[in-house]
């Protein structure tokens, strides 16, 4: 059995056969599936999902790119939806810089930096804000990173022992996945883990103890080797599994127990 810890069901990308998705799941040992919110409307999305299927739970928040749609009251609304019993984090959020503007849409370098800070600024008010509620919530942060671990690590830090956090899609070296481990939070891999040029993290794949990561699909991103390029779906996630037991020369069946005890004492299920 597996849970595909975070994937986008509310996405239009499913909106032609989300009933054949969940069944093709279910029938591929995919327990549960989590459907992650990336704005408000997307998290009441996830959560009209997770009363829709049983297997189906939920996470409520606001992705880092989608800055500019976060409105001043909108943290009140996601404490709402917090109270929902098939809600189990608040995520994803965090800090990414890889999508920042390039200075070749500005005029001037001072319009571009200026812009640059903006942004910035935002996102870590939005993480914050959301880390402050999962605080007050009791639960626990699915963490959207990429091209910005110094300013995302400095943000986390005043939190380490008041929640846990899972780096989800995480593709960084064995040192930060240990630097994360060892102050309680988790780490995640999607299909990336099965690209393969991608040697170095499927090396530090090897390098993690038990119950310290879990399996997602990022569906519909991200599809595992040997459906690369295709829409991805949950079942799939049994194929990223697959590749990490290999990697850690143990059977499916025991690093899927493994996922499995980890993302339900992450997550909480009800």
């Amino acid at each position: 059995m597996l849970i595909d810890t975070h994937c986008h069901l509310d996405f239009s990308d499913f909106q032609d056969d989300l009933d054949s998705i969940v069944e093709q799941s279910i029938a591929a040992g995919v327990i549960r599936m989590i459907s992650i919110g990336t704005t408000l409307e997307s998290s009441q999305q996830a959560i009209a999902l997770a009363e829709t299927y049983d297997s189906v739970f939920a996470v409520v928040g606001h992705h880092p790119c989608n800055y500019d749609s976060f409105f001043d009251g909108e943290i009140a609304e996601l404490a709402k939806l917090c109270h929902h019993p098939k809600v189990v984090a608040i995520g994803e959020c965090g800090l990414d810089y890889h999508h920042l503007p390039k200075s070749s849409d500005f005029d001037t370098t001072a319009d571009f930096n200026a812009e640059i800070q903006r942004i910035k600024t935002r996102q870590q008010h939005i993480l914050t804000e959301q880390l402050e509620l999962a605080v007050r919530e009791r639960l626990n942060v699915v963490v959207h990173q990429r091209d910005s671990w110094d300013d995302c690590i400095s943000a986390l830090a005043p939190y380490h022992g008041k929640l846990q956090a899972v780096f989800h899609c995480f593709s960084e070296s064995a040192e930060r996945a240990r630097y994360l481990i060892e102050h309680n939070h988790l780490v995640s891999f999607t299909g990336i883990a099965t690209f393969k040029k991608l040697d170095d993290l499927r090396q530090t794949v090897c390098q993690l103890p038990a119950r310290s990561f879990m399996v997602e699909t990022d569906a519909p991103y991200l599809a595992p080797v040997p459906h690369r390029g295709k829409r991805c779906e949950p079942a799939m996630v049994a194929d990223t599994a697959r590749v990490l037991a290999q990697t850690r020369k143990q059977s499916l069946a025991a690093l899927a127990a493994e996922t499995t005890a980890t993302a339900e004492a992450f997550f909480r299920f009800p």
